[in-house]
């Protein structure tokens, strides 16, 4: 099976061989064994459920919290020619019974769908009948009640591996401590443990923190004296990421903003204008970075203090995907300790005050108690907030309560055209037609321009569709609601506004209530969490990479040479003859095939893994040796 594996890799990937690890992965999964996959942020995880899949018949199942996410692979998927669709919150009911339609008949390769959708009886009903030949499970971390993003909804997984007995399920994360990775087998129902586990090392990543009040003048002299690449700079407030980008524009530094804030198509064309190089700099929450792969950002840098290690090392782990030395800055003031102990009381306002906002999310909504299950609406957090004047980050915060009591979810905002399904069968195209002329020429303009839209929902713009037919938007949108009301088409108006969906009826807040987990428990865990990024910040002794792997449970008896630490206690260097003896292991090996940028350092046995990545960046530099996407060859 690994000769079919790798072919797959090869065929739709374009890579030779897999990185380390991968390999591995990808052959216990074929094997049928429950699996967890502990890679870094980068570390390649899509691949190692994406290729098993291919290599096996049936379907896979990814779930996945992240809409943006499903989408984007969904969309790389199609780009190689591979069936594969998305179900998330806020789709026509149409596209939905469509899409699981085509799962079951074997029309898809991968089906992703939210964790909410598990227990819907549509969804139990539908893969009951789908060959599925794995279970992927993204970001598993939020299986755990340990975990610092835990989500019920993540606890209905085991629940459905009984109509699917057979399949194993592959659970995937970036990080996780030992507690959480023996929570996460023991919650998804492992028939036996069975852990891959990389090193969370990043040899060409320093970590730094540095204890300074002029946070603009350090964060200044960093970015100025960047000489390639791009870099992040991390703060917690939306209205901060404006003010410094456009500080840092007058200092003529290239820099926008990105925050959840934002319309999706704003958001879309400045992450793609710093994807390619348009800006050097992204100010951004952290809203910023999930799917990010961009393999040249030499810095990142956080203004304020995370609220937990795991979205520390997450987001500064994005620097140096392609291996070259980059590095993490930490800026810390005098008043942020106290700041993050604040924001952390924040984050769990008292009861009364979450049954306020309750109380006032069914106002909002225009519901009645006992109605709104199931049902997804639009919502404005910042109208909301103005409305009934609550603080924005409190009533993000006990959204975010309200998800984990599995009380209703809360999309990131993005931007969904509208669609349009014509779904009377073709003979009685023509009846419809004469029965009601005033549509005739609307109809021909579909069926002219959409192709597939007798088959399946595809993208609509009721601007062109205004153009092209003579007809005002507004006249578009009421023919097609008019159709759709005679059943003759679905249509699926644009979203840009987050989906508010609720899982349960709307309740009396009179006999309202947060179980002691999703509230006590975790406010105790996030107190844990903030303890241990004050004790990484005021530990000024030790490597900062020996502290953070120890946060993961991994041990590394040598420090990195290069963080703030180690610069007190001097830096580790190659010397002229260990360089020589790399440089022609290295020559020699390259003189036949390219190797994975991954591999080099098992390509050089006895060397220093240290000293290796050191003599490959100086070969890169010097033009003795070039790097082709993931890997390494002559030039």
């Amino acid at each position: 099976m690994s000769r079919l594996t790798r072919s797959v890799l090869q065929q739709y990937w374009g890579y030779p061989s897999f990185r380390p690890f991968q390999e591995d992965i990808v052959d216990s999964v074929v094997a049928g064994r429950d699996t967890l996959a502990l890679l870094p942020t980068g570390g390649g995880k899509s691949i190692c459920f994406q290729v098993p899949a291919m290599a096996m018949e049936g379907i896979c199942v990814v779930i996945t919290p992240l809409i943006a996410l499903m989408k984007d692979q969904v969309t790389h998927l199609l780009v190689k020619r591979i069936p594969a669709a998305v179900i998330y919150s806020g789709m026509h009911p149409d596209q939905v019974e469509l899409t699981y339609n085509q799962a079951v008949f074997g029309r898809l390769k991968f089906l992703y769908v939210s964790p909410e959708r598990l227990l819907t009886d549509r969804f139990l009903e539908a893969i009951k009948r789908m060959k599925v030949n794995l279970l992927a499970v993204d970001e598993s971390h939020c299986i755990s009640q340990w975990g610092y993003d835990f989500r019920p909804p993540y606890l209905k997984i085991a629940e459905i591996r009984p109509y699917i007995p057979n399949t194993p399920v592959l659970a995937l994360t970036a990080t996780a401590t030992a507690k959480v990775v023996d929570d996460i087998q023991f919650r998804l129902g492992f028939k036996q443990k069975n852990v891959f586990q990389s090193s969370f090392e990043r040899k060409n990543v320093t970590y730094n923190v540095y204890h300074e009040p002029d946070k603009f003048g350090v964060l200044f002299r960093k970015l100025k004296a960047m000489q390639e690449g791009s870099a992040i700079v991390y703060v917690r407030n939306r209205k901060k990421t404006q003010v410094i980008a456009e500080w840092l524009q007058s200092m003529d530094i290239s820099a926008t903003f990105y925050h959840a804030g934002l319309d999706a198509t704003t958001r879309d064309k400045r992450q793609y204008l710093w994807m390619k190089g348009g800006v050097k700099v992204m100010v951004a929450t952290n809203a910023f970075g999930m799917g990010i792969d961009k393999p040249d950002v030499r810095l990142v840098i956080h203004l304020d203090l995370p609220d937990s290690i795991e979205a520390y090392f997450q987001e500064a782990g994005r620097a140096g995907r392609d291996l070259k030395p980059s590095e993490a800055f930490l800026l810390v003031a005098d008043t942020d300790i106290k700041q993050l102990q604040d924001n952390l009381k924040q984050s769990f306002p008292e009861m009364e005050r979450i049954k306020r906002i309750y109380n006032a999310l069914g106002n909002y909504l225009k519901l009645p108690v006992g109605s709104g299950k199931g049902e997804c609406y639009p919502f404005d957090i910042n109208d909301f907030v103005r409305t009934y004047g609550f603080g924005i980050m409190e009533v993000y915060s006990t959204l975010k309560l309200f998800e984990k009591e599995g009380l209703m979810t809360l999309s990131d905002s993005f931007d969904e055209p509208s669609r349009v399904w014509i779904k009377a069968p073709r003979e009685d195209l023509y009846r419809f037609q004469v029965a009601f002329p005033q549509f005739d020429t609307f109809v021909k303009y579909m069926l002219r321009n959409l192709p597939g839209v007798l088959s399946d929902f595809v993208k609509f713009s009721e601007e062109t569709a205004s153009q092209k037919t003579g007809l005002t938007v507004e006249q578009v949108v009421a023919q097609l609601k008019k159709m759709e009301s005679y059943n003759f088409l679905s249509y699926d108006p644009r979203k840009d506004k987050p989906q508010l969906q609720l899982t349960t009826e709307l309740l009396d807040t009179r006999y309202f209530a947060l179980s002691k987990e999703n509230y006590q428990d975790r406010k105790n865990d996030a107190m844990e969490r903030v303890k241990a990024v004050i004790d990484f910040v005021s530990n000024d002794q030790e490597c900062r990479s020996i502290q953070l792997l120890r946060y993961f449970n991994e041990k590394s008896g040598k420090a990195c040479g290069k963080c703030d630490v180690c610069k007190n206690h001097g830096t580790h260097q190659l010397d002229a003859s260990g360089f020589e003896q790399i440089k022609r292991q290295l020559l020699s090996i390259l003189r036949e095939n390219p190797i994975s940028i991954q591999a080099v350092a098992e390509a050089c046995p006895g060397c220093d893994e240290e000293d290796v990545m050191e003599a490959v960046r100086w070969m890169v530099d010097n033009g003795v040796l070039k790097i082709n996407g993931e890997f390494l060859s002559r030039p």
